[in-house]
């Protein structure tokens, strides 16, 4: 690890960084996601006479328009693997990518991970690129000097310069996997995807979200750690289409100071095992209900977010350590980690009939699922919502991916299938049970 001093001289603080400029920027890439929408017809235009006389391509008809999103990605691999954000290129029709050569290359998507925010594209005309190396994002510290580069607001490419103002920040809401790099490197909207990199020239983070109240950077961005992006690079690389990570199978939740002080714990960090459901890697471990995870691997834990993310990083078929607080004594417990099992959760049914969840996706929620939707899960079948889609009469209604669906009209709810021929059947109002985050909310709606 490089030794890290303070500037002591005038000739010191005029050092430029520059050469750290000109070894990363050129595998700074601009990612153009374009997407392509139909507009809004005339509402004559399926009249026979009209169209007669407008043909297809006539006054008010339906015509495609192409939306465009910008954002910024990393070249990782000389093959031509380039890193983004999901966000930027999700729902994408066409992807292409502009090198800091100004070449432009099609680019394909071979990977997405919502979960990170990750995506990972390739490009094949052209290699070998310029890339970058991936440091380990463990080794940051607070006060450690970062550049982030990528292409504000379209301007073009643009270095900015910041230290790392906090790590493993958490409760942030942009992934499931909380544990962000916090910079003041100023960081706008087109820099999402873009690289953050230490003064060697590695990649540390991808820039991926700002506070923000006017639209503008303010000094806090975030970026997502390298150490999480080289699991995602490597499932690509694999050729995998989605990215396995271990899971602990048990319920957490955060230790606060009334529950520090209830158990003893010098101040108020770890994650406090609510629930060890049998069969899952936590009952196989010996995880028991009132433990606190303070540390994997004697890396230490703050949050659930942060043991979340410590699993996520870690490869599935391995081991890691805990190291749990029971009563006054803290012991290592060995855990092996797999892979969450699926089950029939993948078999998902798409609500298509008048009811007040048409738009929802849902399916029966099994350990995969329950992982993936932050969900406990106790083995016994219970369908949950997974997806909605935006304007739908279930978005409209508010409904949200891991509502359980309970009961409608009376009925328990098993299976999607079940649910689907329910509203399929039709009905003059709907009685609903629905749970969410443990509270059952019912609710009587209109047929």
């Amino acid at each position: 690890m490089p030794q890290r001093v303070a500037p002591d001289s005038r000739q010191q603080v005029m050092l430029s960084f520059a050469p750290v400029t000109a070894k990363t920027a050129p595998a700074v890439v601009n990612v153009f996601a374009l997407k392509t929408k139909p507009q809004g017809g005339h509402p004559f235009i399926d009249d026979p006479f009209f169209r007669r006389f407008f043909g297809d391509r006539g006054f008010g008809v339906p015509r495609e328009r192409v939306q465009r999103s910008l954002g910024s990605g990393v070249i990782v691999d000389p093959r031509g693997l380039v890193v983004t954000n999901h966000h930027v290129v999700e729902g994408a029709d066409e992807v292409r990518v502009v090198l800091a050569d100004k070449r432009e290359l099609a680019a394909e998507i071979v990977l997405r991970d919502p979960r990170t925010d990750l995506a990972v594209l390739r490009i094949n005309e052209g290699a070998p690129f310029a890339a970058i190396d991936l440091a380990d994002s463990d080794a940051l510290q607070v006060g450690d000097l970062v550049l982030a580069i990528g292409n504000p607001f379209g301007v073009g490419q643009t270095v900015t310069q910041g230290i790392v103002s906090a790590l493993a920040r958490s409760q942030v809401g942009i992934s499931d996997f909380q544990s962000f790099i916090q910079t003041d490197a100023a960081i706008n909207p087109g820099n999402s995807g873009g690289a953050l990199v230490d003064m060697s020239g590695r990649l540390v983070g991808i820039n991926t979200a700002i506070f923000t109240r006017s639209g503008g950077s303010h000094g806090i961005g975030f970026a997502i750690p390298s150490n999480m992006v080289r699991v995602v690079v490597e499932s690509a690389r694999s050729g995998g289409k989605q990215v396995k990570r271990p899971w602990l199978g048990a319920r957490l939740q955060t230790v606060t100071a009334d529950i520090a002080e209830s158990l003893g714990l010098p101040r108020p960090t770890g994650a406090l095992v609510a629930d060890v459901p049998n069969g899952t890697p936590a009952a196989k471990a010996g995880l028991k209900r009132g433990d606190v995870v303070v540390a994997i691997d004697g890396q230490a834990v703050d949050d659930p977010d942060g043991l979340g993310f410590r699993l996520a990083t870690r490869p599935v078929g391995g081991k890691a350590v805990l190291t749990v607080r029971r009563g006054a004594n803290e012991m290592p417990l060995p855990i092996g980690l797999e892979a969450p099992p699926e089950g029939s959760s993948r078999d998902a049914v798409v609500i298509k009939s008048r009811s007040p969840f048409a738009g929802a996706t849902v399916a029966t929620l099994d350990a995969a699922l329950a992982d993936e939707l932050r969900l406990p899960f106790t083995g016994e079948g219970v369908v949950v919502v997974v997806k909605v889609e935006p304007g739908s009469p279930a978005d409209n209604l508010g409904f949200q991916p891991g509502d359980a669906v309970l009961q409608v009209n009376g009925r328990d709810i098993a299976t999607p299938q079940e649910l689907e021929r329910i509203f399929r059947a039709g009905a003059r109002l709907w009685r609903l049970v629905v749970q969410r985050e443990g509270r059952a909310i019912q609710m009587v709606l209109p047929g």
